[in-house]
């Protein structure tokens, strides 16, 4: 029997992550299916759907803390496209790299930059595939 954050910790990865999360626990399925669910229902299904914080604020903070700690690039990757999706702006998560520079460092703000920097290519070149097939 599924439980409802399961549900609505599926609905809230979708809507964040996109293909990109539901690839993430879909590839836990052979190794680990439970840390899967415990992504899904507590991740997603509980924290992420917190009152306080806008999904935008915690996009943005998920990003930060990915890049301080210097050794999740992968789900630096998938949370740097997360925080577009939800309307984080590329300024918003520049300037946040810059912050961070601070207080975690000058290396892990530049990987956090370079990260940045080519998950806005990726979506610069998806977009202008889009644009050409329209």
């Amino acid at each position: 029997m599924e439980n409802g954050n399961a549900e609505r910790g599926r609905d809230r990865l979708s809507a964040v992550t996109g293909a990109r999360g539901e690839q993430v626990i879909e590839s836990l399925a052979e190794i680990c299916p439970d840390f899967g669910r415990y992504i899904t229902e507590f991740a997603y299904g509980e924290i992420h759907l917190r009152p306080g914080l806008t999904p935008q604020q915690r996009e943005l903070l998920i990003v930060a803390t990915l890049a301080a700690l210097g050794n999740a690039q992968p789900q630096l990757n998938v949370h740097l496209a997360a925080a577009l999706k939800v309307g984080v702006s590329r300024t918003e998560i520049v300037e946040a790299m810059i912050q961070l520079s601070v207080y975690a460092g000058f290396p892990a703000a530049l990987n956090g930059l370079w990260a940045a920097k080519a998950v806005f290519e990726q979506q610069d070149l998806a977009a202008s595939a889009r644009a050409q097939s329209a």
